[in-house]
Order: C-alpha cells, then structure tokens, then sequence
C-alpha cells in the first residue's frame, strides 16, 4: 500500500492516490469527532493523518486537492440544529510536537518582521482544554447567540443550551463592553461530573459514557436543553470572533478583560518572553496536568501583541501566530494489585495487569496489557508494585515501568503458568523453526478441549462475518456452551435434532419460547449452504481473516481441492506447497498456520463432522469470462502504461490469480523494463512471457 511509502520515496502518482485517501480518510474521522463526537481513532493517529497529508502537500505542491484537509477544519454540521454562519472562521491551529518544533515557530515568527519588532514578539501560553469550542455573541453586553465550530465556517445555534450553563453569563454589564463581541472558548466537563453521570448511569442499567470530552459534546448537542442543564457543564473563554471594538492591544490584555466582564479564564495562562519561558510553561502545566480535575491535551503559544498577529495573518486552516504543543500520551502511577491470565481464542496466555483504579486522559483505568512474559521480566513487574501507566495512542492502557523505590519488601518475580488456567492443559513457547527462538506468546495446547478457546472460537463461528447466524450471537453461544447443548460448530446444525430428544428442550428455558425457537432453527437451516470464503474465515485459522479467506477460495475454488491441497502441502519440498506461498498476499507464516491447521487431527475431525451437516458453496468469480480467467499471473519489472498495482487490478478484474512468484503453475509472466530473477524463472520454466503491451492486448485493453 501506498500508505506505508516514506512521503519523500512517492513517486507522483501514489502521491495523488494518496492525498485522495487521506481527504476521504480524513472527512471521515472530522465527521465523527465534531458532528458526532463519536470518534474512532485516536487523536494521535488523526495527527499523523494530517502531518503525513501535509508532508505529501509540501512535496508536491500542483498536487493540492481541491477538497484538502489542509483547507479544512472541523466537519459540516449535522442538521439537528439550526445552521450558523460565522462571520469571522473558527480556525484550527497548528500542531508543534517536540522542543524543536516550538524553535521552529519562533523564529518563523520573528524572521517575519524587523529586528526591533522581532525582539517585541513576546508570546502567551495556555492549557490547551480538551473539549467543545463554542462562539458566545453578546450584543449591547446580551447573550443573543451560541454556536458550535463545526466546519470552521457553518457552526449550530446551541443558544438555549448555551443558556443552561452557570460559567457562561447571560449579560453583561460592565461599561467597557463593546456593543458587539462574540467571546469563544471551550466547553468541557471536570472528572468529578464525568464520575457521578457514569455513577447515575449505571445506578440506572444505562450504558456509561467513555470520557469526559464526548460527553461535553454530546451534552451540549442535546435537542431537549433540560437535560444540557443536568449535566453541569464548565466553559473557559480565550478568543473572539466578531467584534465592534476590543478592550486591549495584547492577547493577554483582551483575555483579562472577559475575566472582568464575568468569564472564567484559565489561571494557568501566562506570558512568556521566548522558547526557553515557553517550554518552561509546558512542562510545569503538564505537571499539574493530573491535579487539574478537568482533561487537557497540550499548550497553546499565541503572539501577544494584536498588531503582529494581524501583519502575521494565516496559512490554510490555522493562524501563522499560534500553535498547539502537544502532550504526549499521558501517564498515571497506580499500584498493581494482581496478574492474571487471559486465554485467548487462539490459545495464547496473555497476562493483564490489575489494577488500582486510575483516571488516565479522563478514562478511569483498572486493566492494563502486560503484552506477555518476556516484557514482564525486562520491566521486573511484581504484584504490589507502585507502576507508571500510560495509554498507549490515548486508547490502550499499558504498564511502562516501575517505581523501585516504592517497591514493598518480598515482593517475587513473575512467574509463567506452565499449565493453562482455563483447562490444565500444557502451557508453551512454541519454538519458531526459522529463528531458532521461542515465540513470545505461551500457548495452551488444548485446542478445541480448551473451554477458552472452545467458547472463542464457536463465537468466531456465528460471527457477523462468518456464520452470521440471526439469533444466534456470542451470548447465545456461551450460554449454549456452558449448558452443553453446542461444544463445537457441527453442534449448531445438529441442535434442533437433539432438541426433540432431550428432556430439557430449548423452549423450557428462560427467555425462549415456541416462536423464538422455530425462528433459530429457521435461521441455522438457512446456513446450511455458505460461500467458501465466509466458510474458511469461520473456521478460525490463525492469522486468516476475510481477505485471506477470499484469497484462499478463490484460489482452490472447493473445500475438498483446498484440503487435499493443504494436506499435500505438509511436504515444504512440494509444488502444493511452493503454490501456497505464490499466492499474492499469502507469506511464509500464514501459509505454516494454514498447513498446520489441516494437518491437526482434531481439526480434521471437527471439520469432517461440520461438512455432514454444510455444504461450502464452490467459489465463483464474480468477473465475466475473459481470456485469463483462472489464470495465474506475476508482473515483474517496471510497467510504462500501468502502475504494479493497477496491473494486479486489472487482472484480478478478468478474473486472474496474481501471484508473487514464478512457479510451473504460473500461466503468463508480464515482464516490464528492468525485470530481473522472474523472467528468468519464468524462461527457464517455460512460462509464456508477454510484454506490458502483449499483457493488455490480451485482456482487451490495448
């Protein structure tokens, strides 16, 4: 993928393929984060979407979409409320990351004026509050409107909701207000109030809210503005839209003028005379970061003067005299009170850290990944150790490292479970035959006896991709499990014989009735027939998902060819073996974990007792027929007229097999300029060989 390309190797035209899936990419996640404070990534991972779009940009700038995120902020609102245009853009800024960053802003700043005004350039700096930008317009010192930021230039009239919040005031009646001043800031919710919702949520059997900037957003967005009123929302002003006069000449003149007038600013807000003062402040507010009882993501540095912001102006989305200093993931330090042993679907042992109850980036913490035994010990962890923890990306919670000097006296070593903890089975490393060294993971031997694993991968069976059985879900399995009525996936098609026979038939239990099982058993019999690929995936081979399921079908075409070529492959030496690995996105260790799981006698016996109740549908090519349908075919060298992955496209679409390799099962090598080890294969072997030009005749194309 083009993605993974280092932005200075792109050439221009995975340059152009690439700005065109990060303005889709992009839109997508701006849409989630401020029109339905519903994010799902992280905001590290949308930073480095931005940076690497930017990178891209910079290096090719007649390549500038028309549509760039760069030209962009925030997401279109979405339509519940009123639409607001805003007469002055609610901007985005910049992100610095590093010490060096800042450097760099500095002295862009002050090259941009004379040495005398450069000197001048004194800067504020503020926490960067992680919440809800909101624009306040006051008329003759009235509150008259509220509007969210939503794409920068259209936000959403939240008047009455606005109204609900005690920070924001509803007049103002100091003299020195000007008859127009649109006041903006953040809307934000302490951990304390994020704490008691989730307390009453879950008093009520609601689901409970993940972190307090969501929940801000969302509060605020509510259609019914009673309950905004309920959920106690704060707000820090430091900026202004539209204004008929202002109170200062300085940033920080204008921000102490809102405190006047009856807005909270953040005390932490302060000036600073150059990078060193800068850093400085970043470094003690992210020390107080933890004590602050509301959630903050960075410090933002403003020019102070209004003058040289005006001269400085913007780029893009952002102002040229402001930037955000990020924070890095944030940690917590907490006491670990236990190591448990989690086994998973496919039977790796993974321990998990418990404990302390820790609120790390507004998200309380009791679990956190040990990742596996060797970690532990390079860390020394012990229960009972004082350990810093961190959420890796803001998302998964990890144990980084331990405080020594706070550990207790007889504390002892982590040791491994030789046996697993779900059925007693052994416990091991397997041994890796290429590297000579143990995996990292320890895993249970027991297979499909494995309780753990048993119940995982009967999940994996019905899941949406796979079986996807209506009214058959991961509880129904577990349940079903646990009563012994499905202990492996044949069970599921057998369960409406055994139902008449037994003496506690599925209507008898609690929640079932007639209807509701006539339905189920409706709904298995549907699945009696299912594509090859759903088929494969549902099997649960180790590192097969759907796209190496449906590479897999496609392939082999059959279960049974599939299985009798798995069982030849067994032999390393053999062409079936050789084949497997040919096939273009199949590597060396998928390929084992394939062979391996036809080759297990208790896999042979679960699958042999499912294909008596299904039947995998032989797989068909959804492609009309074409000169090299079924064909196998690998490009080699350098292509004139098509991009590698255009070419792999273009055959995958009449039909062919594009594989990574020559072998004797290879129908047609297309050599491009340079092609090297291939052809030669390809010649030696006897291969029908064509040309790029020869390649696109053939398919109709040329």
């Amino acid at each position: 993928m083009s993605g993974t390309i280092a932005v200075e190797d792109l050439s221009e035209e995975q340059a152009v393929s690439e700005l065109e899936r990060l303005a889709r990419e992009i839109a997508h996640h701006d849409k989630l984060y401020y029109a339905s404070d519903a994010p799902e990534i992280t905001d590290a991972d949308y930073d480095v979407l931005r940076q690497r779009n930017d990178a891209i940009e910079a290096r090719f700038p007649d390549r500038v979409r028309p549509d760039s995120p760069s030209g962009r902020v925030g997401a279109a609102p979405s339509g519940q409320f009123a639409k607001v245009i805003h007469a002055v853009p609610m901007l985005s800024l910049g992100n610095a990351f590093s010490a060096e960053d800042v450097q760099d802003f500095v002295e862009r700043v002050r090259r941009f004026f004379k040495q005398g005004e450069a000197n001048e350039a004194c800067f504020i700096a503020e926490p960067k509050i992680d919440g809800l930008s909101i624009s306040l317009r006051y008329e003759k010192g009235a509150l008259v409107l509220g509007a969210t930021r939503g794409d920068g230039a259209t936000g959403e009239n939240v008047t009455a909701n606005i109204r609900t919040i005690k920070d924001i005031p509803q007049s103002l009646k100091d003299s020195s207000v000007p008859d127009v001043f649109e006041v903006r800031g953040e809307i934000f919710m302490t951990h304390a109030e994020f704490a008691k919702l989730n307390e009453a949520q879950e008093a009520a059997g609601k689901q409970t809210y993940v972190n307090p900037r969501n929940t801000a957003a969302g509060s605020l967005r509510q259609l019914d503005a009673s309950i905004t009123a309920t959920r106690k929302l704060q707000f820090f002003a430091y900026a202004w839209g539209e204004v008929s006069a202002l109170p200062a000449e300085t940033q920080m003149g204008v921000i102490e003028a809102m405190g006047v007038w009856g807005f909270p600013i953040n005390p932490l807000t302060r000036i600073c005379t150059g990078v060193e003062e800068m850093l400085a402040a970043h470094s003690e507010i992210e020390a107080a970061r933890a004590s602050l009882g509301y959630d903050i993501d960075g410090v933002v540095y403003k020019v102070d003067r209004l003058d040289l912001q005006e001269r400085l102006g913007f780029v893009s989305r952002a102002p040229r005299w402001a930037i955000a200093h990020k924070f890095p993931a944030e940690k917590a330090t907490t006491i670990l009170k236990d190591i448990e042993i989690q086994v998973g679907r496919t039977g790796s042992l993974t321990p998990v850290a418990k404990l302390e109850p820790v609120t790390v980036g507004g998200v309380v913490v009791q679990n956190a990944t040990l990742h596996n035994e060797d970690e532990i010990a390079r860390k020394d962890v012990r229960i009972g150790d004082t350990v810093i923890v961190q959420r890796a990306g803001d998302v998964i919670p990890q144990v980084v490292s331990v405080v020594l000097e706070k550990r207790p006296e007889n504390t002892k070593p982590f040791e491994a479970p030789s046996q697993c903890p779900a059925c007693g089975s052994h416990a091991v490393r397997e041994l890796n035959p290429k590297t000579g060294k143990e995996d990292a993971a320890r895993r249970c031997t027991g297979g499909l006896i494995c309780p753990a694993q048993a119940v995982e991968r009967l999940k994996h069976f019905v899941s949406r991709n796979a079986y996807d059985i209506e009214g058959l879900g991961a509880k129904q399995v577990e349940a079903f499990y646990l009563e012994g009525r499905v202990m492996r996936p044949a069970d599921i098609f057998t369960l409406e014989a055994r139902n008449v026979r037994t003496d506690k038939p599925l209507q008898e239990k609690e929640g079932w009735g007639e209807q509701s099982v006539t339905n189920l058993f409706a709904a298995i019999n549907v699945r009696r027939t299912i594509s090859l690929d759903r088929f494969i995936y549902a099997l649960g081979i180790r590192h097969v998902g759907e796209t190496t399921a449906r590479l897999l079908a496609k392939s082999y075409g059959t279960i049974e060819i599939l299985r009798t070529a798995m069982a030849a492959a067994g032999d390393h030496e053999s062409s079936d073996y050789v084949e497997l690995n040919n096939i273009d996105g199949i590597g060396l260790v998928v390929a084992d974990a394939i062979v391996e799981f036809f080759a297990e006698a208790h896999n042979t016996e679960v699958l042999d007792a499912l294909l008596e109740q299904v039947t995998p549908e032989p797989f068909v090519l959804d492609e009309a027929e074409s000169p090299v349908t079924g064909k196998t075919v690998v490009f080699t060298g350098t292509m004139e007229r098509l991009s590698r992955t255009e070419a792999k496209v273009m055959a995958e679409r009449y039909g062919a097999k594009v594989a990574g390799s020559v072998s004797a099962r290879t129908d047609y090598v297309v050599a491009g300029e340079a092609a090297g080890s291939k052809l030669k294969k390809a010649e030696a072997l006897g291969v029908n060989v064509l040309t790029e030009d020869e390649w696109l005749a053939l398919v109709g194309e040329g």
